[in-house]
């Protein structure tokens, strides 16, 4: 009965082992899964500032867009040691650690089958009571050939199914110490080359001239004002001129008048000479079609003594 205890406490401790194995590596292998993704989604998330940071540049002055050049190109770099190091975390990591579902499946399978055998010798060894305490010869000899050959196969079975725990648990300590150090070289890798690439990134930003870069700037923006100034002069002048032409009489016509002594008009005259003035710039369309109407009776009369002046020659020919 000892013999059975212990190995009951024995096929606990060997399914607690598979149990916690189960347990902890799939979580670790949920958690490194989701790692992993977030990993890929950060590379991509730079890939669109690296863009943003292209299209700024070309909307800057030579000395910021040599900058931001510089550093999209060497953001873009870092984003294709980021897509090596997804790729090795999904194959050095998170692909060994999905292995083992089905290695728990198996030992899973093992230790119910021990159990199995381990129930098989119990019943036998209380069979082999029962017999015992009736005393019949040939019974107790029958039942006790079947307990010695269920307790060989239960030592046998318990000898490959320790032999079976025993390298179970060295291939997780194994695997584990391989995966966390792969994760770890591959994290390693990855920032040491991120931080060779970031410190000449770093060095390119602090050598950017902000002075010439905006004296650069100042002398354009001047250029332009200079630029915007002339055009409008040149439209006032315009405007100026325009204006001139069209405008009626000034004063100083009139007082040029009184200085070569012109024959001054009377009040009345000027007044009905100004109305006159203010009708025609009324009536322009009314002179107009009176122009085209005269127009047309002169190219009738004309038309009419051309037709007289032929029909004279004929008559007397």
């Amino acid at each position: 009965m000892n013999s059975l205890i212990s190995r009951d406490s024995q096929i606990k401790m060997m399914e607690s082992t598979v149990t916690n194995t189960e347990k902890y590596l799939g979580q670790f292998c949920t958690i490194l899964a989701a790692y992993t993704r977030k990993t890929a989604r950060l590379r991509d998330k730079a890939d669109l500032l690296v863009q943003q940071l292209s299209d700024f540049a070309n909307t800057e002055e030579s000395e910021l867009r040599t900058c931001l050049k510089n550093l999209a190109e060497d953001l873009a770099m870092v984003q294709d040691y980021r897509q090596a190091e997804v790729e090795r975390l999904e194959t050095r990591v998170v692909t060994p650690l999905k292995a083992y579902g089905d290695i728990v499946k198996i030992k899973r399978a093992e230790l119910k089958k021990f159990n199995a055998d381990r129930n098989r010798e119990m019943k036998e060894v209380q069979k082999l009571d029962r017999i015992r305490q009736r005393n019949p010869a040939d019974r107790q000899s029958i039942a006790e050939a079947n307990a010695l050959k269920a307790s060989t196969n239960m030592n046998r079975n318990t000898r490959q199914l320790e032999e079976t725990i025993i390298d179970f648990q060295r291939q997780k300590l194994e695997d584990v110490k391989r995966i966390f150090t792969d994760f770890l070289t591959v994290e390693m890798l990855f920032h040491a080359k991120a931080l060779e690439v970031y410190s000449n990134t770093y060095q390119n930003l602090e050598s950017l001239d902000i002075d010439k870069d905006l004296e650069m700037f100042t002398t354009r923006v001047q250029l332009y004002d200079g630029a915007l100034g002339s055009l409008d002069n040149q439209a006032l002048q315009s405007v100026r001129s325009t204006s001139s032409m069209s405008r009626y009489p000034s004063a100083t016509s009139s007082s040029l008048r009184h200085q070569t002594n012109y024959p001054q008009m009377p009040r009345n005259s000027t007044l009905r000479r100004q109305q006159e003035v203010d009708e025609e710039d009324g009536d322009e369309e009314e002179y107009e079609s009176e122009e085209e109407e005269e127009e047309q009776e002169m190219r009738n009369t004309r038309e009419s003594y051309a037709s007289e002046y032929v029909r004279v020659r004929r008559q007397k020919k």
